[in-house]
């Protein structure tokens, strides 16, 4: 529901940009344990498009933290909040190009496997009590389990 009003949202601020919108996190997986927080992908035609949309969506309420932005070649990251708590995560990328096909490949495998939803679930609630002040780092602990998935899948 949180998904589909965002979406709906985005569609229409940027009608012609928007090439697609994703629901790629944990809470676009039924049954896993997630944060409230709704991770939503959006693809557009480019780079370029995709730094160009980042102003308007901050006057919609999103935020972008510009340094972390700066070292992202390939993709733009904002976040929005309300009431002191985050409640979306927002992944700029190119429609259909590489971050595109990574996240969603993932997202369809934790669908379609329980046992991959099931240790994903299991290193995520690890990882949140090791790194539970240090985000980067939790991200980052996540990132061989996800290679491993995606490779085992492209086979």
């Amino acid at each position: 529901m949180l998904f589909k009003l965002e979406h709906d949202r985005l569609r229409s601020l940027f009608p012609e940009a928007l090439l697609g919108v994703e629901h790629y996190g944990s809470t676009a997986v039924r049954g896993l344990s997630a944060k409230p927080i709704v991770d939503i992908l959006v693809g557009v035609a480019s780079m370029k498009a995709a730094r160009a949309i980042v102003p308007r969506l901050c006057e919609a309420g999103y935020a972008a933290p510009t340094q972390y932005n700066a070292a992202l070649p390939d993709r733009q990251w904002l976040m929005r909040s309300a009431d002191g708590r985050r409640t979306h995560h927002l992944m700029v990328v190119v429609h259909r190009g590489e971050q595109w096909q990574r996240r969603l490949a993932f997202r369809d495998a934790l669908r379609a496997e329980l046992n991959i939803a099931t240790s994903y679930e299991a290193l995520k609630a690890s990882l949140a009590a090791q790194y539970a002040r240090d985000r980067d780092a939790y991200t980052a602990g996540k990132e061989a389990f996800i290679n491993e998935v995606l490779a085992t899948d492209a086979t």
